[in-house]
């Protein structure tokens, strides 16, 4: 199980905008890029450009690797149907990202480590294993004895986030479901992303 454990803060800045929605903003004090303040940017290449949407897709998503993307790219594309929808169709519905979209915690990082130490019921029953594929109708909750945990209660009670259109929750509860598969048109990215740019250079380098 491969967990991110690099700079965060620098990630954040690169994009300029709080890509993983961190409580204290690292745009505040340092809103410039990382690298030579003032030097003038060259003109991205296609490939540069195809590379960078892919950078900002794997952080959005809690830093998920290059053999992660490849593995949903292949299962989307041997589905029937559009390609960057079911491409991230099957991103946007890990478990990590449901219990994140549900605000049981207030970043990506928390609920990657809300499901790997075990809090997370998957209609009744624990499943820790982050990249599970929540599917429409399935029951998504924190257990009993975890409810009362600083990082669940936090981000419950914070706001900032509207649940997604496609997640029904219950906060009283601490549940909530997957009502249906989610849109690329819904998903609440916090910059721009072009998953379509993505699945053409994932064509062209796989």
């Amino acid at each position: 199980m491969v967990r991110y454990t690099g700079p965060k803060n620098r990630i954040a800045r690169r994009f300029g905008v709080n890509i993983f929605g961190r409580a204290r903003n690292p745009l505040l004090h340092k809103p410039n890029p990382p690298g030579v303040h003032g030097a003038k940017r060259k003109k991205k290449s296609d490939y540069g450009s195809q590379l960078e949407e892919q950078q900002k897709l794997k952080a959005v998503y809690g830093m998920l690797t290059g053999k992660q993307l490849v593995r949903y790219f292949k299962e989307a594309e041997a589905s029937k149907g559009n390609t960057p929808q079911a491409f991230i169709e099957r991103i946007e519905c890990r478990l990590d990202n449901i219990v994140y979209r549900m605000k049981f915690s207030s970043t990506i990082f928390g609920a990657q480590q809300l499901v790997a130490h075990g809090h997370v019921l998957v209609n009744g029953k624990k499943v820790d294993r982050r990249s599970f594929y929540v599917r429409p109708g399935m029951t998504i909750s924190v257990k009993a004895k975890s409810q009362n945990m600083p990082l669940v209660k936090d981000s419950i009670v914070a706001g900032g986030r509207d649940f997604p259109e496609y997640i029904s929750v219950s906060t009283e509860n601490f549940s909530g479901q997957l009502l249906s598969s989610p849109h690329m048109d819904q998903v609440p990215f916090p910059l721009p992303v072009n998953i379509p740019l993505i699945c053409e250079f994932l064509a062209h380098t796989h």
